[in-house]
């Protein structure tokens, strides 16, 4: 028992020299520091997150995701060297453990790489800034209004309110097409009428019904023109532009005017046809 008690065990002191009152009370002081390091480390990251997120959402002008994503690096960042700080205090070599979470960070990352690329293409899409959050977008083929931008994926909500998950490597190594970037857009319509109509007649009844909607902008100047002769109509195409947020509204009702407006000016409007010829065998 007293070769137990004399044995050397951490830092040339044995046993018995730990239990003395001297040392418990240094390791009381070694804890009680660690955790009010951690409270003031956790308080520290929390407010200086809050006022970074809080400044984004303050000022219009400025991206609200970005600032975001900011106060969550400040916020880790802070939290970490509050941690090695709690090492320090108990005489933990602080150099070592960080050459030991940078091997252990390399094994990581080979292991997850397809999760380290989507958080890679996350950090080029906050910085970037190619969408931004209310965005109307289509990205490979996936349509939606974003919803949030995370480090490893952008979340859409479709025209029907479903849900899509796009991961970030998909979003950042695609074809991205972002219907809110622009106040304005061009609505087009292609309209056919019979090859006996008259074709003054219908263009100034589909330009005039167009563009007595007080959704119809007269600048840029709309176009109107016959482009092309098919098996039984002539074809307008017609472009005019309106604001971004009524085009889809805009390009239906248009829609349906111009048809009545054809109706009303006795323009016909073809569908296709088939003729058959019926010959006898004998």
């Amino acid at each position: 028992m007293n070769d137990l008690l004399t044995t050397p065990i951490l830092n040339g002191k044995s046993l018995a020299d730990l239990l003395t009152l001297e040392f418990l009370v240094s390791i009381l002081g070694n804890v009680l520091s660690a955790i009010l390091i951690l409270m003031i480390g956790f308080v520290i990251a929390g407010w200086l997150s809050r006022r970074i997120s809080n400044m984004g959402q303050r000022n219009a002008h400025l991206d609200e995701t970005l600032f975001t994503f900011l106060s969550n690096i400040v916020r880790y960042v802070i939290i970490g060297f509050a941690l090695l700080f709690v090492l320090n205090t108990f005489g933990v070599q602080t150099t070592s453990v960080v050459a030991v979470i940078g091997a252990a960070g390399l094994a990581i990352g080979l292991a997850l790489q397809g999760t380290l690329s989507n958080v890679a293409a996350g950090v080029m899409i906050v910085f970037f800034r190619p969408i931004k959050l209310g965005d109307f977008v289509d990205i490979g083929g996936q349509m939606g209004t974003v919803k949030s931008i995370n480090l490893n994926f952008i979340e859409l909500a479709s025209i029907g309110n479903v849900q899509i998950i796009v991961p970030n490597s998909e979003v950042w190594g695609n074809i991205i097409t972002n219907y809110s970037v622009y106040p304005q857009r061009r609505a087009e319509w292609t309209i056919g009428v019979a090859y006996g109509a008259d074709l003054a007649v219908a263009e100034k009844a589909i330009i005039d019904t167009i563009m007595a909607d007080p959704r119809s902008l007269s600048d840029p100047e709309p176009f109107i023109q016959v482009t092309n002769m098919n098996a039984s109509s002539v074809d307008f195409l017609v472009r005019v532009w309106c604001e971004r947020t009524e085009y889809f509204q805009y390009q239906a009702d248009m829609t349906r005017a111009v048809k009545e407006a054809l109706d009303k000016a006795g323009v016909e409007i073809p569908f296709p046809t088939r003729t058959l010829v019926m010959q006898n065998a004998e």
